[in-house]
């Protein structure tokens, strides 16, 4: 894996967080590198994939948090 700095709160999350990422970029239409190097990537599309995770993590949480409240 890449130098990663940052540090998952659950460790278990890493795979369906990949997973996700894999999907996401499919639907965009991006490719993810083979070797894991991002350096190569363009930023525009490194900004989609990213973006486009955070909006589907944020809404997962919303969808969450109103089912407690329901």
């Amino acid at each position: 894996m890449a130098n990663n700095r940052n540090q998952l709160v659950v460790q278990n999350a890493r795979a369906a967080l990949e997973q996700m990422k894999f999907e996401i970029a499919q639907e965009l239409g991006i490719e993810i590198p083979a070797d894991g190097y991002y350096g190569n990537m363009l930023t525009r599309d490194a900004g989609r994939l990213g973006g486009n995770i955070t909006r589907r993590l944020v809404q997962m949480a919303e969808q969450q948090i109103a089912g407690r409240f329901s």
